[in-house]
């Protein structure tokens, strides 16, 4: 039987917007973890099959094929291909998908996975902000406004629904963003992101260069009062950026191959996937789908959730971990174990690996077998794998 084992996985530390990571060109912050995922892994650049990229503003520094160009400027041949693709907030995981898939279907045997996404040089949004004159300014079509009259479709709004649908007030998704910082506090002290962070060169701001190790965004002095202060993006909502995912700069990569790759190659396994899947659901509600995608691949990998060790959820905003624990009656304490994006931050395209990253190396070090982990899509979309640690 057919087997895709992950055999690196890796990330950059998040910059926060216009911050440490600023100054770096987005396929560049790409090429840099595309090398350290394949350097790592200790395989010969020349073997790669395929790259597969996820980025969402493919646009400007990221646009004509971010893939290809990362390739380019990376220590990989020119013989090695890539692609592009944009499933919102899950591109990169979709990535990862794509490439278990290529691996079990026989067709390839050594694929990367990745991500990018610079939202400091290519903001949020960028891709949907031009439209020709003789067009309307939406990318809304007639069609699909006649499907969803009046409907705005927001991300921020989506939360405040699950917020509301779910029954949590602001002083419970201010609590979760207060523990995602407290966790990834004590993550980064206890070093638990340095075998899956890359460094990365930095000016150190007197002239000289610094190494880009621990993320940019965590509040190490965060406080329930530091956040209580903060005001709701909306006038009668429970939504704000402390309790929302913060805008981040980063990359990140996991290297997947065959069994036959793995045997070849002399390569160490650091887990085998061992289930996958991906689902639609309500487009305006948006960020609820994790809930009912989990289920769903549970049921394909024939698992309860208990027999899951740790949960990965993407927290682009607190109401959707809170509705997926509610959902699946899960531990709150396997999830996100070592803070979440509230605190480390969202690149957007490049989450899915990255999460992925952090994912396999806390099963590892913490002597844990299964991992799980989900992300919240534009358009009603969800993403889950299930992966099992060597």
């Amino acid at each position: 039987m057919a087997e895709a084992y992950i055999v690196s996985a890796v990330r950059t530390a998040g910059g926060r917007r216009g911050g440490k990571l600023a100054g770096w060109h987005p396929v560049d912050l790409a090429a840099t973890t595309i090398d350290a995922a394949v350097e790592r892994a200790g395989v010969d650049p020349a073997a790669l099959d395929d790259v597969i990229m996820g980025c969402v503003s493919q646009t400007a520094e990221q646009g004509l094929h971010v893939a290809r160009n990362a390739v380019l400027a990376s220590n990989l041949p020119e013989s090695v291909p890539a692609v592009t693709i944009d499933r919102q907030c899950g591109s990169s995981q979709q990535a990862l998908q794509f490439a278990a898939q290529a691996i079990l279907s026989g067709t390839q045997d050594i694929v990367l996975a990745s991500g990018v996404e610079s939202m400091t040089r290519v903001p949020m949004g960028a891709t949907g902000r031009f439209t020709p004159a003789f067009e309307p300014n939406s990318p809304k079509s007639p069609r699909l406004d006649e499907k969803y009259p009046g409907v705005a479709f927001s991300q921020f709004m989506g939360a405040e629904m699950i917020a509301g649908k779910h029954g949590f007030d602001r002083e419970t998704l201010d609590a979760y963003a207060l523990e995602s910082h407290r966790r990834a506090t004590a993550a980064t002290q206890a070093g638990a992101f340095r075998d899956e962070i890359v460094p990365l060169e930095i000016s150190d701001g007197n002239g000289g260069t610094a190494q880009h190790l621990t993320d940019e965004g965590i509040r190490f002095d965060a406080s329930a009062e530091g956040l209580a202060g903060l005001k709701t993006l909306r006038e009668d909502g429970v939504i704000t950026a402390g309790n929302a995912s913060q805008i981040c700069d980063g990359a990140s990569a996991v290297l997947v191959v065959s069994g036959t790759a793995l045997k070849d190659h002399g390569l160490t396994p650091l887990a085998r996937i061992h289930s996958f899947t991906v689902t639609g659901g309500d487009p305006v509600i948006m960020l609820e789908e994790p809930l009912f995608a989990t289920d769903k691949a549970l049921k394909r990998a024939g698992m309860s959730i208990d027999e899951i060790d740790l949960y990965e959820v993407n927290e682009a905003f607190a109401p959707v971990p809170l509705a997926w624990l509610r959902h699946t009656g899960a531990d709150p304490d396997r999830l996100n174990v070592n803070g979440g994006a509230i605190a480390l931050g969202h690149p957007l395209g490049a989450s899915g690996t990255k999460l992925m990253a952090t994912l396999v190396h806390a099963l590892r070090a913490r002597g844990k077998r299964y991992g799980l982990q989900t992300m919240c899509e534009g358009g009603g979309l969800a993403n889950v794998m299930i992966v099992e640690a060597a």
